[in-house]
């Protein structure tokens, strides 16, 4: 056996996985846009609510835009048993994804902030530790519980426009 060049193993590895990172895509985009809504909602609440009614309530409203963008986007090549189970799944999996947040702010915050109140007690801090470290920790999450058991039905076979089924012939 010779070994297989280099060069045809990235063409044979991105067609192999092509559909995943379609879906890691689009994922990423709904994300972004969910994610610009609770920085929002945050910023806006941090004030008034203080930093726990604040994140409860912007990733509340951000995870309703998400579920509507993952189920009729980024997962939509996927049979549905039923959008109640669904919808039910999605919201425990964005809990436990808010508490992985809220871990990581509460850390920083009274863990690191009892230290070091100057450094870790301020605005800056909690946007850094709650929207960049937790959400990160919690979207890693939830993009596997999502595929795994949310979206998990078959794929089925989506309406082409005819410009599609025209240059595939």
């Amino acid at each position: 056996m010779t070994p297989e060049p280099a060069a045809g193993l990235l063409p044979r590895l991105l067609g192999r996985f092509q559909h995943l990172l379609r879906e890691l895509g689009k994922f990423g985009v709904v994300g972004g846009l969910a994610f610009l809504v609770d920085l929002a909602v945050f910023n806006l609440l941090l004030g008034p609510m203080g930093w726990l009614a604040a994140t409860v309530t912007s990733m509340t409203i951000a995870a309703t835009a998400a579920f509507l963008g993952n189920r009729y986007w980024t997962w939509r090549d996927r049979e549905s048993s039923s959008l109640t189970r669904e919808y039910a799944l999605y919201f425990f999996f964005n809990a436990v994804g808010l508490g992985i947040t809220l871990a990581v702010l509460w850390f920083s915050h009274d863990v690191l902030g009892g230290a070091w109140p100057e450094v870790f007690q301020t605005r800056l801090a909690d946007n850094v530790a709650k929207s960049l470290i937790g959400n990160a920790f919690a979207t890693v999450f939830r993009f596997w519980a999502y595929r795994r058991f949310v979206f998990n039905g078959p794929r089925v076979e989506l309406p082409q426009p005819a410009a599609a089924q025209a240059s595939a012939r």
